[in-house]
């Protein structure tokens, strides 16, 4: 199959559909693990590895599994992939496990991987489903660090904060303080301030979109009308 035809797919996991800006899904653990950038990724990246292999799964089974049967099978195989994947967080990234803590294990009850699953895995060959999980992982990642990385540069004027969570004990030389002294902004590390840092991600996003848009319509305007015809 050619590259257009995952290109629809990679642009709707990443930027159309995208799970936490357009269809605001998963929003419990991405409003509250994301105090800091380190945290995000690391949520962000256990949630891509648990898409693709639970689509991929799903795609491979699809034609084996009964309609009457379908959801609990997609269930148990997501929990199968996250336990798979909770294990390994307890055997090589112990302290940012400790960290996320519940949040790993509620990655079966994320909307976004049971949704996907059932809208595009159980409907398509393994190659698309995986790209789509894939796509849809990482555009879910994007926003994690993005808001993580908002929150913590206001909340605690720092960047890579933890980074031997994630990079091991030869990485805190990752962690730079952006500002000498600074005392924190707590609205910014509260519940609240994940709130209104999400809103500012998607009305970004929408801006973003609206200008694009604007921009395309004299280019429509002077192809749909013919040479020589005035407007």
């Amino acid at each position: 199959m050619s590259e257009r035809a995952y290109l629809p797919v990679i642009q709707d996991g990443l930027w159309n559909n995208n799970a936490g800006l357009v269809q605001l899904l998963g929003l419990c653990p991405l409003l509250a693990v994301t105090a800091t950038m380190v945290n995000g990724l690391g949520l962000g990246i256990a949630t891509t590895l648990v898409l693709v292999t639970s689509n991929l799964t799903v795609s491979l089974v699809r034609h084996l599994v009964r309609p009457e049967v379908r959801i609990p099978v997609f269930v148990l195989v997501i929990a199968s992939a996250v336990t798979a994947i909770e294990l390994g967080m307890q055997a090589f990234f112990f302290e940012l496990y400790e960290v996320l803590g519940i949040f790993i294990p509620l990655i079966v009850t994320n909307c976004v991987i049971i949704g996907r699953a059932e809208a595009f895995a159980s409907r398509n060959s393994p190659s698309r489903a995986v790209i789509d999980g894939l796509a849809m992982g990482l555009g879910f990642t994007g926003v994690l660090v993005a808001l993580g990385t908002l929150r913590e540069v206001l909340g605690y004027g720092t960047l890579f904060q933890d980074a031997q969570l994630m990079f091991g004990a030869g990485a805190e030389w990752l962690s730079v303080e952006l500002v000498q002294d600074y005392r924190g902004f707590l609205l910014a590390i509260l519940p609240p301030g994940a709130f209104i840092g999400l809103g500012l991600l998607i009305a970004a996003k929408n801006y973003i979109e609206s200008r694009h848009s604007r921009r395309l319509q004299p280019v429509a305007a002077s192809v749909a009308t013919p040479a020589g015809t005035p407007p």
